[in-house]
C-alpha cells in the first residue's frame, strides 16, 4: 500500500493552502487556498478509506460531501467578494472593515 505517498501530498497540500491562507491578501487567493486545504482533507479520507479496505465507501462518501460544502463554499465566498469589490474597487482582506460596527 502507498499510504504514506498519499499522506505526505496532502500534508504538503494542506501546508500550502495554510501558507497560502495566511500570507495572501487578496480575497480570491483566500478562497483558492482553503479549497487546497479541502482537497487535502479529500485526499486523506479517500487514502484511508482504501487502507482499510472495507467494503462500503465511507471516505468517498465523505469526500463527496466536503466537494459539495466547498462548491457552495466557493459560490458564496464569490458572491459575498464581488459585492464587497463593487462597493470598495478592492479585494484585499486587510480592507474588509465592511461588516464592523
Amino acid at each position: 500500500m502507498i499510504l504514506p505517498q498519499f499522506l505526505i501530498l496532502a500534508a504538503a497540500l494542506f501546508s500550502l493552502g495554510v501558507y497560502g491562507l495566511l500570507v495572501r491578501r487578496n480575497a480570491v487567493m483566500v478562497l483558492l487556498a482553503v479549497e487546497l486545504m479541502l482537497a487535502a482533507v479529500n485526499i486523506n479520507l479517500v487514502a484511508f478509506e482504501a487502507a482499510l479496505r472495507t467494503s462500503q465507501a465511507v471516505g468517498q462518501v465523505f469526500a463527496i460531501f466536503v466537494i459539495t460544502v466547498a462548491a457552495a463554499e466557493v459560490g458564496i465566498g464569490l458572491a459575498i467578494v464581488l459585492m464587497i469589490f463593487r462597493n470598495r474597487q478592492s479585494a484585499n482582506v486587510d480592507e474588509f472593515d465592511l461588516m464592523k460596527w
